[in-house]
């Protein structure tokens, strides 16, 4: 074997067993941190920022949840379209329990008084399920929007979210999350835009987009 081969063999042997020992100290701390999360509960989690995709995340959740024999219940808030992919696929499971309560987005309603009532209405739905211990998982998707508009009272909000039974699991979906709900929420995500082709052009299409 000549010189350079050895020393290429040399030198990948040596990246080998870097990367393994460094990968032994990610696992020692990862297993820590595993070890010492012993709390189970309810969890409350928030999909916020200007970004694509906060509603798409909650339902690859609910399609998780099921995957575990859990019951779900859907509220969708200033969403008022019937014709989504998620809602045609979901509608046909059994655990899944869907409810579109919106009039549509609020610069086609234009219309304050309809949107309130719309969203009380939708808000009645999903405390009838934050108040069923049999429903594991509620997604409250585009209530950040409902609350940014002040269409509900937060701290109403927030009260029933937190009276939930102990196990039950909640999404909420929406730009300008509230800052108490976040402060009340466990896991928040900020989706970021760093590229959309609706700005180039294309316009939304089945599948992708809705």
């Amino acid at each position: 074997m000549s010189a350079p081969e050895l020393n290429t063999r040399s030198t990948e042997e040596e990246r080998n067993a870097r990367h393994k020992a460094r990968m032994e100290r990610k696992k020692a701390v990862v297993d820590a941190a595993i070890a010492a999360a012993t709390d189970t509960r309810g969890l409350l989690l928030v999909n916020t920022g200007n970004g694509k995709g906060k509603s798409s995340a909650a339902f690859g959740v609910l399609a998780r949840a099921i995957g575990h024999g859990m019951k779900v219940g859907v509220v969708q808030f200033v969403k008022g379209r019937s014709d989504t992919g998620e809602e045609a696929f979901f509608r046909r499971q059994p655990e899944v329990s869907w409810h579109v309560m919106g009039d549509g987005f609020t610069w086609d309603t234009q219309d304050r008084s309809a949107d309130i009532a719309s969203a009380k209405a939708g808000w009645e739905q999903a405390r009838r399920f934050l108040d069923n211990p049999e429903i594991g998982l509620v997604v409250l998707d585009e209530l950040n929007i409902a609350l940014k508009y002040a269409y509900l009272d937060l701290a109403e909000v927030l009260h029933d979210i937190n009276s939930r039974p102990e196990m039950q699991h909640v999404i909420v979906t929406g730009r300008g999350a509230p800052e108490a709900l976040i402060e009340a929420a466990d896991t928040v995500t900020e989706m970021g835009v760093v590229k959309h082709a609706f700005k180039a052009g294309i316009a939304a299409q089945a599948g992708v987009e809705f």
